[in-house]
């Protein structure tokens, strides 16, 4: 984001912060399209990282006092949404472990006419290429999404994760060495 984003979000979470709740919609909305598409990437669910980046913004109203105004809001919404996204999985985790038929939640794919063989071909490879980075251990995945289909520089990943942006540049290495060995 350019600083003049960066200094609107620091005027919209001023104006949030003392009650307006038009101002903390408006951040929102300049923030939304990205914070679905990593909890989509990393939940590969759209009703879960719907509901992930939905209790994301309620935390992140609830704890708009705290929010430093001279850093960014991008960052600081993205780790909150990570956090959700961890939760999710967690409780998914449990979940599963609850129910004893372990379902997989693999959808099926309707069979194609023959004039559409080629886009099933990309389909298929597509869906695998999802399955694999849903399959890589957390600590890969939120660096490689975050820096591949989110965008972020590798400073921003660190920042928003907590780690050193060697770390992230090793993990996306090893993400991306990963993916390659599977597909």
């Amino acid at each position: 984001m350019s600083p003049d984003g960066d200094n609107e979000d620091g005027q919209l979470i001023a104006a949030a912060k003392a009650g307006d709740r038009g101002a903390f919609d408006k951040l929102v909305a300049n923030h939304l399209p990205r914070l679905l598409g990593v909890a989509l990437r990393i939940l590969g669910e759209k009703s879960d990282a719907e509901d992930a980046v939905q209790n994301a913004l309620a935390s992140a109203w609830l704890a708009l006092y705290r929010f430093d105004l001279d850093k960014p809001a991008g960052p600081w919404l993205a780790t909150i949404t990570i956090n959700k996204c961890r939760d999710a999985m967690r409780r998914r985790r449990f979940s599963r472990l609850l129910r004893l038929d372990m379902e997989d939640g693999v959808d099926s794919i309707a069979h194609p006419e023959p004039d559409q063989e080629h886009q099933l071909a990309i389909r298929q490879e597509l869906e695998i290429l999802q399955q694999e980075i849903a399959r890589l251990p957390l600590k890969l995945k939120e660096p490689f999404i975050l820096a591949v289909f989110d965008g972020r520089s590798q400073d921003e990943v660190a920042q928003i994760l907590g780690i050193s942006r060697k770390a992230v540049e090793t993990r996306i290495y090893r993400a991306r060495n990963v993916l390659r060995e599977k597909i």
